[in-house]
């Protein structure tokens, strides 16, 4: 008899570890389903496969599930996203021009001193006519909206003072290396890939801009979780075993070997494992840097979807769409991570499962012991890095409040 089966769209980044693992390690067969895996080049394309039922799930950037449900660049489709894939784990890279030009030194850039230097070359390229330019993976991606959160609190105006465009992940080094960027802010391995080609230079980590800045996530169309809500739910298990078995020590070669294989990443297995390993090259032929938490899975409850980080998410879309803070819109932007879901699956499993669905983020210094309905939970360090937090029940005075362009 054959198992429920998943197809799930992703991309090529590591990332994406958890419905690999999932499927090569047997947690998805454990959890009595099959996961079939679908390689995609741009994030329009993981979309549009799952719009298209085409897929059944995939592997997202956040905000593209919110903007999807809302309607944002096409016709709403309502999806809902029941677990988080991880936090962090994508930079800011520099032409090794621009690099050299800013003064880099052997280790991770301060954001705000950076960000000084970068505003008087940015005043003097646009200046001359030639504005500095920035890559993302996509309008709707955390990406962008952790570059201009950072451009923004240092001083320089996106879209007046530097361009911002869209560049595929897997292109990036190439954008980079044809000079058609200045700099990329994407997730590994393309970052590492654009320094060990000596064409990029490693600035920042985005786990600078916010420590716990949610990043890609599991997302289906809202009707497949009322169809298939005991094979959602068998899901979701699978992919938290997935991510209890990717942070192990022991099992890190292995996974990252997984990762490289021409299915999945296509990429060197050592410029996984340092990934993996939170170990950044920064430079071409540079030792690694251990960054702590420079990619976060698992620990603290890192899978479960606050409706928080939706909010922010939200919050961010309307200030970047120059658009207004609605009641009802961000309700619904928040109702497309599913706390409930994640809660209801990992019920007796022994997994930590907070008791709320939504917190102040940004908030967070020295760790703090939260409230759970199972397990014990202890969050970290989430701030944001011009020290501000952020209330979800109270977006248009925490908008009102950032820096205008």
């Amino acid at each position: 008899m054959s198992l429920p089966l998943f197809r799930i769209g992703f991309m090529p980044l590591v990332d994406a570890a958890l419905p690999i693992l999932a499927r090569e390690q047997g947690f998805a067969a454990d959890a009595g389903i099959e996961i079939d895996l679908v390689r995609d080049m741009t994030w329009a394309t993981v979309r549009d496969r799952l719009l298209y039922g085409h897929s059944d799930a995939a592997h997202l950037i956040a905000p593209l599930a919110i903007a999807t449900t809302l309607g944002r660049g096409r016709a709403a489709v309502p999806l809902c996203v029941p677990f988080v894939l991880g936090l962090n784990g994508n930079a800011i890279t520099l032409s090794t021009a621009l690099g050299d030009r800013l003064g880099l030194g052997d280790g991770l850039a301060d954001p705000m001193a950076l960000g000084g230097r970068l505003k008087t070359l940015a005043l003097q390229r646009l200046a001359a006519g030639r504005p500095l330019r920035f890559g993302v993976v996509h309008r709707y991606s955390s990406h962008n909206y952790m570059l201009r959160y950072w451009l923004a609190a240092v001083g320089i105006v996106p879209d007046r003072e530097v361009e911002i465009s869209v560049t595929s992940p897997p292109f990036a080094a190439d954008a980079l290396a044809a000079g058609e960027v200045d700099g990329i802010c994407v997730g590994e391995p393309w970052n590492s890939v654009a320094v060990d080609r000596g064409v990029g230079r490693i600035a920042l980590v985005t786990a600078q801009i916010w420590r716990r800045g949610v990043e890609k996530v599991l997302a289906l169309q809202t009707h497949t979780l009322a169809e298939r809500g005991e094979d959602v739910a068998a899901l979701v298990r699978a992919l938290h075993a997935a991510a209890r078995h990717f942070v192990a020590p022991e099992a890190v070669a292995e996974n990252a070997a997984i990762l490289a294989r021409r299915e999945y990443l296509d990429a060197p297995v050592d410029t996984i494992l340092r990934a993996i390993t939170d170990r950044i090259r920064l430079s071409r032929g540079a030792p690694p840097l251990h960054v702590p938490d420079f990619m976060f899975q698992y620990r603290e409850a890192a899978n479960f979807p606050w409706r928080s980080q939706a909010a922010w998410l939200y919050s961010q879309m309307q200030r970047w769409d120059g658009l207004p803070v609605l009641a009802d819109e961000a309700k619904a932007a928040e109702a497309v991570f599913r706390p409930d879901v994640y809660r209801a699956a990992l019920a007796g499993s022994g997994a930590t499962l907070p008791g709320a669905s939504s917190k102040l983020e940004g908030a967070i210094g020295d760790p703090l012991a939260a409230g759970s309905t199972q397990g014990r939970l202890l969050l970290g360090n989430d701030r944001f890095f011009d020290g501000r937090a952020f209330d979800p029940d109270d977006i248009a005075a925490y908008l009102a409040a950032l820096p205008k362009g």
